[in-house]
C-alpha cells in the first residue's frame, strides 16, 4: 500500500494572511498528479509571528475555511498549522484537513522559548495519531523535532502487557514535522529527521520554510522525507521554492519492521504530565 506526499517548501509573506493563501492556492493548483496529503510549512499563513492576539484565528475563521476548501478541490489532506484562539488562550495549532470535511487539530506541545513562544502561546497536552488510507500518521510542529520521548513510537497510555513479551508495538507509521526552523541550525534539523525515523522505524516528513522572516531570521529549506532506516528518500534544493510529490511503501516498513524488531527491546515508559 502507497501512500503520496507533497511537501511544499514556500517563502512566507510576513504576517500577510491573504498573500500567503492565494499564494498556496496557485502552489496547490499547479501539481499535477493524484496527492494524497499536502504539507504546508509551521504557520504558513503568517510566519514564525509572536503577534498571538493580533494574527489569531477561531476554528471557524478564514483559514480554516480556506483549508477545509482546498481539501475538498484538489481530493488530499491539507496540513499546516496557524495561531488560534480559543478560550482566550491561544495556541500554535496544526489542522489537518480532509477532502471529506473532516478536521483533526495537534496543539504544539514545546513551545520555542529562545523566541518567547512560551509568553505568547499556552502548550498542548496531547498527541494524537491519525488513521489515513490504511496508514498511522503522527503530527508534531517545530520544536517538538528536538524531544525524542514526544515523538516515541509507542502508546503513552498504560497497557497491560501480553504475557511473555513486551507490548510496545508501533503506534504510528509516519512521524509528520512542520516546521520554521532558521537556517543557521540546519544541521541539528536534518540529522533530528533522520534519527526520529532510526529510532522510530517509520517515514518522517519534515517540511520547513525558505526566505527571510520579518525578524531578518533566514531559513533554507532543507525539507525531506527519510526511510526506516534513516535513509533521506527525497530531499528539497536548498533556499529554493519548491513543490515535489513522493510515494511510500507501507509494505516495505512493514517488511523492516518485521526482519529488524528492534522495538521488542524497548524501554517502557509513562510520561508524566
Amino acid at each position: 500500500m502507497s501512500l503520496k506526499i507533497t511537501p511544499i517548501q514556500s517563502e512566507l509573506h510576513w504576517e500577510n494572511v491573504d498573500l500567503n493563501l492565494e499564494m498556496f492556492s496557485t502552489k496547490i493548483e499547479a501539481i499535477s498528479d493524484k496527492t494524497d496529503i499536502i504539507i504546508l510549512p509551521e504557520m504558513f499563513n503568517t510566519g514564525f509571528s509572536m503577534k498571538s492576539d493580533e494574527l489569531s484565528e477561531g476554528m471557524n475563521g478564514k483559514t480554516v475555511s480556506w483549508m477545509t476548501t482546498e481539501a475538498k478541490k484538489s481530493a488530499a489532506v491539507i496540513v499546516g498549522s496557524l495561531i488560534i484562539k480559543e478560550e482566550n488562550k491561544f495556541y500554535n495549532r496544526l489542522i489537518w484537513a480532509q477532502p471529506d470535511g473532516e478536521i483533526k487539530t495537534y496543539d504544539k506541545r514545546h513551545l520555542f522559548r529562545m523566541a518567547n513562544e512560551h509568553n505568547h502561546f499556552s502548550s498542548g497536552e496531547e498527541r494524537i495519531i491519525i488513521e489515513y488510507k490504511g496508514w498511522k500518521i503522527c503530527p508534531l510542529v517545530c520544536y517538538d523535532l528536538r524531544f525524542p520521548v514526544w515523538s516515541r513510537n509507542s502508546s503513552f497510555c498504560h497497557s497491560e502487557p501480553v504475557e511473555g513479551q513486551k507490548n510496545l508495538q508501533p503506534v504510528y507509521d509516519i512521524l509528520i514535522y512542520i516546521a520554521n526552523w532558521p537556517a543557521a541550525r540546519k544541521a541539528p534539523w536534518s540529522k533530528l529527521l533522520e534519527a526520529r525515523a532510526i529510532e522510530n522505524q517509520c517515514y518522517v516528513v519534515g517540511v520547513n520554510r525558505v526566505g527571510e522572516d520579518g525578524k531578518g531570521f533566514s531559513y533554507s529549506g532543507n525539507s525531506a522525507i527519510i526511510n526506516p532506516k534513516g535513509e533521506p528518500i527525497f530531499t528539497t534544493p536548498e533556499n529554493e521554492n519548491c513543490t515535489e510529490s513522493i510515494n511510500i511503501s507501507l509494505k516495505e516498513l512493514n517488511v523492516f519492521r518485521k526482519v529488524f524488531p528492534v522495538g521488542m527491546d524497548a524501554d517502557e515508559f509513562d510520561i508524566i504530565q
